[in-house]
C-alpha cells in the first residue's frame, strides 16, 4: 500500500503563486509515475500533471504557469503554481501508480491522497 498526504492550499489572490507538496509513504517507490488532479465544484475530476524518471506532462491550461517537480530522497513530489487564476480553485489530489508510463486517465492511478483544496479570488 501506498500512502498520500497533500499540504500547501489555501486561498490566494489571482495572479498570485502557491506550492502543493504530496508525501509519499508505505511501498512508495521512486519509479512510481506521480500526478495532480483537480476537481472544481461540480465538475469532473481533472488531470494537471505527472512526472516520473521519463519526463513530465502537464494539461494544456497549466502549461508555462504549474512546475511539477520530485524529491525522491523525500518521497515528496511538488506543483509550484505560479500566475493563478479563479479558474485553478479546485481540491488538489496527489495521485501514484505503480510503473513510469505517463498517463492522464484518473482511473488508471491506484493511489489517492486526501486532497487539498486551492482558492483563487479574483
Amino acid at each position: 500500500q501506498v500512502q498520500l498526504e497533500e499540504s500547501g492550499g489555501g486561498l490566494v489572490q489571482a495572479g498570485g503563486s502557491l506550492r502543493l507538496s504530496c508525501a509519499a509513504s508505505g511501498r512508495a517507490s521512486s519509479t512510481y509515475a506521480m500526478a495532480w488532479f483537480r476537481q472544481a465544484p461540480g465538475k469532473e475530476r481533472e488531470f494537471v500533471a505527472a512526472i516520473s524518471w521519463r519526463g513530465f506532462t502537464y494539461q494544456d491550461s497549466v502549461k508555462g504557469r504549474f512546475t511539477i517537480s520530485r524529491d525522491n530522497a523525500k518521497n515528496t513530489v511538488y506543483l509550484q503554481m505560479n500566475s493563478l487564476k479563479p479558474d485553478d480553485t479546485g481540491v488538489y489530489y496527489c495521485a501514484a501508480r505503480a510503473g513510469s508510463t505517463l498517463r492522464v486517465g484518473r482511473d488508471e492511478y491506484d493511489y489517492w491522497g486526501q486532497g487539498t483544496q486551492v482558492t483563487v479570488s479574483s
